[in-house]
């Protein structure tokens, strides 16, 4: 099977619904699917080993995933906000391939490639003029995409996701047809990052309406989820810290619609999520916790369980509201310890998971182990119910005179003070202990700078010596990436300059 059955399915059940808005104009399923086969027609005899695409989201997203899909061909996402070194090495490991975006940027980095080159405009008017019926071509190795992974001391890693791995995810978690013509999911995560293609593909078997925003901003996205009149919704932490802060500041937008917020890709602060649930409280809320290699989604704390959390006084169910739920009944799930044992609820380890959607595969090499389990260097902990708790990277672990300690332990005590914004914790150097705790934090508009003791002392109060930290900083604010995620290497060269 192949992803491109999922548009054509839908293209069949009904050819004039529509599939997506974007930038003004609107795409039924049939007129997608039509531009998909163009594509492909012209992507197949080009010679290219490869479709990638320069750009930020827009309707030349789903026609290059669909049309690579359809010839055969993986496709590649590329980061456009990597320095032009790291993207022209990329560019370099696909060659040739159908580039689709910024030519003149491709053709600079990579001159000696030999790809073929379109803007945006080019490819999709070029999809809309040769569409029509085109053949489904085989595909020896099952490849549907190549996603780079971000790399910090080494070159990424180049993760495939084989048709097979996205369609287990997709025909496992969605029923196809099941959204009503008036449902519409508003997507803004970049088209390079793993929730962007299955927020489409989700979408398109499910037939609801896609509003694709380009690039993220909060008043972008009120005005387009007002306009549309948006039912769904996937939001990374920050993201969705940003909207609040505007509607509390005051910002006209007319939200009654929306009645789903899912939301992943780094860890959402408890003030956050409970003031997000006290702005829209007929709003159903998901977090949603997956990889690139587990093609998305394999564990979610759904809006029952949400709803539950925050409505208990028990503090082990409270603190659920912090927890990724549960593994996906498709999925197997395990906490292991360095040597590689099953470790007890409670106990924090490195998660393992195994499943039809799991890849694990790198162009590189093989991580699945003899019995198809996949180490995600995720750190994390299972309590008496199942519900899954994140503890950072496994190498984030901070190791202080041979303890482990979670970041996460301290971040969560540092944003309880009512001056702090925001908190992160990384290993330091430490002659004594080999590392030490070092934190940095931001401050609330118009607070007062906590003391260093005052913050060595609420840590030893609620945690005990060993997390109290040996340096301290503050900054104006905390380095992220687009998907939200901490970039503690940054604050660990931070410390060591």
């Amino acid at each position: 099977m192949n992803i491109s059955l999922l548009l054509q399915m839908s293209a069949e059940a009904e050819p004039d619904r529509i599939a997506l808005v974007c930038s003004g104009r609107r795409w039924s399923y049939d007129a997608l699917w039509r531009a998909a086969q163009g594509a492909a027609s012209f992507i197949s005899q080009s010679g290219c080993q490869f479709v990638a695409l320069l750009d930020e989201s827009s309707e030349g997203t789903p026609i290059a995933l669909f049309g690579a899909a359809l010839a055969g061909i993986p496709y590649v996402p590329l980061n456009y906000r990597l320095a032009d070194e790291d993207l022209s090495a990329l560019l370099k490991r696909i060659a040739p391939a159908c580039t689709i975006g910024d030519v003149t940027r491709v053709q600079r980095l990579d001159p000696e490639g030999n790809h073929t080159r379109f803007t945006r405009a080019e490819f999709v008017a070029a999809a809309e003029a040769a569409g029509g019926s085109f053949a489904e071509q085989e595909q020896l190795d099952g490849i549907a995409a190549q996603i780079f992974t971000s790399g910090t001391t080494s070159a990424p890693k180049a993760a495939l996701l084989k048709h097979a791995n996205l369609l287990s995810y997709i025909l496992g978690t969605v029923e196809f047809a099941s959204a009503r013509p008036e449902e519409a999911s508003l997507v803004c995560v970049p088209p390079y990052h793993i929730a962007g293609i299955a927020a489409l593909l989700s979408s398109i078997y499910s037939m609801r309406k896609i509003l694709l925003l380009p690039a993220f901003d909060p008043d972008s996205w009120l005005l387009l989820a007002s306009e549309e009149r948006a039912t769904n919704a996937f939001l990374v932490p920050t993201m969705l810290s940003r909207i609040i802060a505007r509607l509390d500041e005051g910002a006209d937008a007319d939200l009654s619609t929306l009645q789903a917020i899912a939301y992943g890709g780094g860890p959402m602060p408890a003030v956050v999520i409970e003031r997000a649930m006290q702005l829209f409280p007929a709003c159903g809320f998901t977090n949603a916790y997956g990889l690139t290699e587990t093609s998305s989604t394999i564990a979610l704390l759904g809006p029952d369980d949400h709803r539950a959390a925050y409505a208990s006084d028990d503090p082990a169910v409270r603190a659920r509201l912090g927890s990724v739920g549960r593994p996906l009944p498709t999925i197997e799930l395990e906490i292991r310890d360095e040597d590689g044992r099953r470790l007890p609820a409670g106990q924090r380890g490195e998660i393992y998971v195994r499943g039809e959607q799991v890849s694990g595969e790198y162009r590189e090499r093989k991580a699945l182990d003899s019995d198809g389990w996949f180490p995600t260097r995720d750190a994390g902990w299972l309590d008496e119910d199942g519900f899954l708790f994140l503890a950072g990277r496994a190498d984030d672990v901070i190791v202080r005179g041979g303890e482990n300690i979670s970041p996460g332990e301290i971040e969560d005590v540092l944003l309880a003070h009512p001056s702090i914004a925001d908190a992160a914790a990384v290993a330091v150097p430490s002659t004594e202990w080999g590392e030490a705790v070092g934190i940095a934090i931001t401050l609330k508009p118009g607070c007062t700078v906590p003391s260093e003791n005052e913050l060595r002392l609420l840590i030893k109060d609620r945690l005990r010596s060993s997390r109290v930290p040996e340096r301290i900083t503050i900054l104006d604010t905390l380095p992220y990436n687009e998907m939200g995620k901490l970039l503690r290497r940054e604050i660990r060269r931070l410390f060591a300059s």
